[in-house]
């Protein structure tokens, strides 16, 4: 081979134009069916085409109010267990990671294996396993919702270790913990000033997964017997499907939103790494 002529590509590399075909094809098929769940809450009763605001507009009537009661308390109840998974992921898995990168070195694989557990395990089974638990956990707490948060967390450990442990690997923490060490600062305003500044896109990632995993988690909380954002549309489907089908809309659109932020936080990343 010529040193001037281009090496030979191995595999099956798309083309631009195939590329592009089969993008298109892609996202036909993602806005395919939000199209017709959109249609499908937004038509008038009995009929197979047109577009009204009445079922909206039932949201504010106070004589149906009692059939969107369950499903507002259950987004209240989903939003502040949301919070507090975020509050657990930032208060016990960030430190743990950053310690073992820090510290102990040995643990970084164990706790990879850890996070990682719950992906292979059937949600069903862990709802099944948490059940006696929470029946006596219940007794000295009460039934309040936001307990789930410690379930659910566990089911969000593998979406959120990734993010976090995919910034750490793409920065060298011990060379800024010991340079920050050298200029006489300790390990709180090292952790504080230092590494934690640089994780935030890595943050950002894992709370934005987390807050998409709990308003989608469905078992455990119904086999808990808990009213969260999902239980209350299935519950809500049966009185009012065009209801229920706009707020499954506006669900999807909003964790794509949180996708899309969060690939506009990577692109944001490595922009600012890149040579001026």
């Amino acid at each position: 081979m010529s040193r001037g002529s281009r090496p030979a590509r191995v595999g099956a590399t798309p083309g631009k134009t195939l590329s592009t075909v089969i993008l298109v094809i892609a996202g036909l098929a993602f806005a395919y069916p939000l199209y017709a769940l959109g249609a499908f809450a937004f038509q008038p009763v009995g009929q197979h085409s047109g577009f009204t605001l009445d079922h909206l507009a039932a949201l504010g009537d106070p004589v149906r109010g009692y059939q969107y009661r369950q499903l507002w308390e259950g987004i209240q109840n989903s939003v502040v267990i949301a919070l507090v998974t975020v509050a657990l992921m930032l208060v016990f898995l960030l430190p743990a990671m950053i310690l073992a990168e820090l510290r102990y070195r040995r643990l970084r694989q164990l706790i990879e294996f850890v996070c990682l557990l719950p992906i292979s395990i059937p949600t069903v089974v862990l709802a099944v396993g948490f059940v006696p638990v929470y029946q006596q956990v219940w007794k000295i707490t009460g039934s309040v919702a936001w307990i789930l948060a410690f379930a659910i967390g566990i089911i969000v450990l593998p979406y959120a270790f990734r993010p976090i442990q995919a910034n750490i690997s793409g920065l060298d923490v011990v060379t800024l913990s010991e340079a920050s060490r050298s200029l006489g600062a300790g390990w709180f305003r090292t952790v504080w000033s230092v590494i934690l500044p640089n994780l935030r896109r890595g943050m950002l990632s894992a709370a934005l997964l987390t807050v998409s995993v709990v308003l989608g988690e469905y078992t455990i909380a119904s086999f808990l017997q808990q009213n969260t954002f999902q239980t209350g549309l299935a519950l809500l489907q049966h009185a009012d499907p065009y209801v229920a089908s706009t707020f499954a809309l506006a669900a999807l659109i909003f964790v794509f939103l949180i996708l899309a932020l969060i690939g506009a936080a990577g692109s944001l990343g490595r922009n600012r790494k890149a040579p001026r």
